[in-house]
């Protein structure tokens, strides 16, 4: 065990550089304010929760002017995202990714039955410039949410629609218009809030254009072409041809657009019932998928190796939303929720090989999914409870088809999920319980729930593949549990243990998916539908210690077990171990639960005040993981190099201030897990190098209803990419942005 703590050094001797240096001054602050969460079902102080919960709130948000979703939660140096093209953001919590870390909105579950598990990008579909706060629970959180939720969850919630305090309707509203230079981007956002004693309405509309993204001119001195884009293919009037790049720093074909609009309506005839609709939807462009336009293949005869895609993108990214809720507060110890909501999702993936003008590949996914939540929670005495059951019916429709460009002939190819019906089922009794002991100065969490999840997939065109199966059945019962202990001796103190068990289920994704995977040996994922779920059991400690009211310390560490991994490997289809797909010979491979392993991980914070407005805030994150074999153990894939952040802050009335550094550590080759999603072929040949940035944000409030934001991110201009990442980081880029609000 101590080699395995060994590699933890880096990140305790960062935090104690930073502590000796922010203890150097001994300036008097005021207390941090207690953060209030919403994750637990119903609003609840942090200070009672054992679980370890980040939140994110609507100042940050304004403040930090990010791109998208995905880099708003990148920003803080607390979670760590991975990319793929400038369109997504992949987040990784615990060092768990995907399918295995749950999205939610407003308390609706974004996942669905087709989150991958390998890089998912769902998350830029919630519109960060309407959020309230993001509350980021770490570690299971499996007992309230049920399935997925093996790393943590993350609940976007949007801005509460307000009512008028008076007899007469009042309005509000904000609005801001931003430019980013690295990629020419142009957002602009709106929004506005009516309301009157008994009915409110909000309504948002953002929008946003993402030129291509440019990289940064300081690369790596081993590695001076890391990244270059020097060649592209470039289609005129219907022919193919390679181009050479003019300028290699230009990721070419990495732009996009996005749009979202959100309403809101709120009535609410007395004090104890209100009734409330949530209506969004978010789509975007077509959006490029970057890391895919850089593969290679070899054509032989006059052409060679070169690049492999003449197009590969996804289509329109959809998402909406409608959701009915109806909440009753029949007095001070009671209160009851219920909500009925509708879903719909629709993707695709539109590829085409170099000169293959007859192979224009189109995979399209639409999926409806329904849910039903019923909440309650009653406080006696000590003792709150909170319970309630849940449901969700996933209904996927999968078809596929190539188009030959010059006739435009359409043929019928093998779909990404079966072409017949694909239902998932998930049903879930829960109780949680909370036990305030002297005071609150102990605090006890437990709780409990039983899920049901079924699966029904059937196949119509079995010709592409002969499968020995047609039909795709799984239904899963599982139970999970946590147990924690709160203690807050005062206001200086808060330490906590939690003991919880999480598990994920397979989902149509992981037992019927088709998929051919890029790596340089070709493989092709094929379905197994005897997967089963996997679980994952976990002990964090975390603690809060505030001192001498100038300094806040908060710091957690995690041991999790990880059993019945569902992991890609080798699988035979009727005796073979290859077969030939798209004119390549491809080894088969299919999602098995091969493996077990464990995660072990740190991460901690030092703020401190350093007085006249300045204040300091350190982060670093480190994590292992594991699988273990019987040849020994290897690396577990998505496990992020050490990282994290430092920024020094000036406050003041009309005017605020930051700069910052943001790093990663080295992923050295020994570390990289070369049959799962950590993506190899897109770093160097020693693994994917460290790297720091420098970068400088400001605002100026020119009046009481305007400010304006400015600012330069990687201000030294480092050519860098995130570990697991195809697209390059941006180099440098400057930002003006003016907000106001009425």
């Amino acid at each position: 065990m101590p080699k395995h703590f060994c590699r933890f050094i880096p990140a305790f001797t960062f935090f104690f550089c930073t502590s000796a240096f922010a203890q150097l001054d001994t300036t008097k602050i005021g207390v941090l304010e207690e953060a209030v969460i919403y994750s637990n079902k119903f609003p609840e102080k942090a200070k009672h929760t054992a679980q370890q919960v980040l939140v994110i709130n609507k100042k940050s948000i304004s403040s930090t002017n990010a791109a998208n979703t995905a880099d708003l939660l990148q920003d803080g140096g607390k979670i760590f995202v991975q990319k793929s093209q400038q369109g997504g953001g992949s987040p990784v919590l615990r060092g768990f990714e995907a399918s295995r870390v749950l999205l939610l909105v407003d308390g609706i579950r974004m996942n669905h039955a087709i989150y991958r598990a390998g890089h998912l990008h769902n998350a830029i579909t919630v519109d960060q410039n309407i959020l309230e706060s993001v509350e980021v629970l770490m570690g299971p959180a499996s007992t309230l949410h049920g399935s997925d939720a093996l790393g943590g969850a993350i609940h976007f919630r949007t801005k509460p629609v307000k009512l008028s305090e008076h007899n007469k309707t009042t309005a509000s509203g904000n609005q801001f218009l931003r430019y980013r230079t690295v990629n020419r981007e142009v957002s602009g956002h709106l929004d506005v809030n009516i309301g009157t004693q008994k009915f409110g309405w909000l309504q948002s509309y953002t929008f946003s254009k993402f030129g291509e993204l440019k990289m940064g001119s300081r690369f790596p001195s081993r590695y001076p072409n890391f990244g270059r884009r020097s060649k592209y293919i470039e289609t005129v009037e219907g022919n193919d041809r390679i181009v050479n790049n003019p300028d290699e720093r230009m990721q070419k074909f990495s732009g996009y657009q996005q749009w979202d609009v959100l309403q809101k309506m709120l009535f609410k005839p007395s004090e104890k019932i209100s009734h409330s609709l949530n209506l969004q939807l978010s789509n975007s462009s077509d959006v490029p998928r970057y890391d895919r336009l850089q593969d290679t293949k070899d054509f032989g005869g006059t052409i060679g190796r070169t690049l492999r895609f003449a197009e590969w993108y996804y289509g329109p990214q959809l998402r909406s939303l409608a959701a009915y809720q109806a909440q009753w507060t029949p007095n001070t110890g009671n209160e009851f929720k219920f909500q009925i909501h509708h879903q719909l999702v629709r993707e695709s993936r539109q590829t085409r090989e170099y000169l293959q003008y007859e192979r224009f590949d189109s995979r399209r996914e639409q999926i409806q999914v329904w849910g039903v939540n019923l909440d309650a929670r009653m406080k006696k005495s000590e003792d709150e409870f909170t319970y309630g059951i849940d449901g969700q019916w996933n209904d996927l429709h999968s078809e596929a088809d190539r188009t030959n460009l010059r006739t435009g002939v359409k043929t019928p190819i093998d779909t990404r999920y079966p072409d017949g019906r694909n239902r998932m089922l998930f049903l879930g009794l829960y109780g949680q319980h909370l036990r305030k002991i002297k005071k609150s100065r102990w605090v006890l969490n437990d709780g409990i729930r039983i899920q049901h999840v079924s699966i029904r997939s059937s196949l119509l065109n079995n010709s592409f593949f002969n499968f020995p199966f047609s039909q795709i059945q799984q239904d899963n019962i599982a139970l999970t549990g946590n147990i924690g202990l709160v203690y807050n001796p005062d206001a200086a103190l808060r330490v906590a243990l939690n003991l919880s068990n999480g598990f994920r289920t397979p989902n149509i994704d992981d037992a019927a998916r088709v998929f051919e995977s890029s790596t340089s040996q070709r493989r092709l994922i094929l379905p197994n539908p005897d997967i089963r779920p996997e679980r994952t059991y976990n002990v964090d400690l975390n603690w809060i210690y505030r001192m001498a009211d100038r300094i806040r310390f908060e710091g957690a560490f995690f041991y999790t077990l990880y059993r019945n991994a569902i992991a890609l490997a080798p699988y035979r289809l009727n005796g073979a171990d290859s077969v030939d797909y798209n004119g390549v010979r491809s080894a088969i491979y299919a999602n098995q639960n091969a493996r077990k392993g464990y995660l072990m991980g740190i991460q901690a914070r030092l703020y401190c005040e350093l007085g006249g407005g300045w204040s300091l805030d350190n982060t670093v994150s480190q994590t292992q993981g594991r699988y273990q074999t019987a040849g020994g153990e290897i690396p577990l894939d998505h496990i992020p190099p050490v990282f994290g952040r430092s920024g020094l802050q000036y406050r003041q009335k009309k005017i605020q201030s930051e700069i910052f550094i943001q790093f990663n550590g080295w992923k050295r080759l020994m570390d990289y897990n070369l049959e799962g999603e950590d993506n190899l072929q897109y770093a160097t040949p020693d693994g994917m190098p460290g790297w720091m940035t420098l970068n400088w944000r400001f605002q100026v409030d020119v009046s009481k209803t305007i400010q304006i934001q400015g600012g330069v991110e990687n201000l030294l201009d480092r050519n860098y990419r995130v570990f697991a990442s195809g697209l390059s980081a941006p180099g440098r880029s400057w930002m003006i942005g003016v907000r106001s609000n009425f």
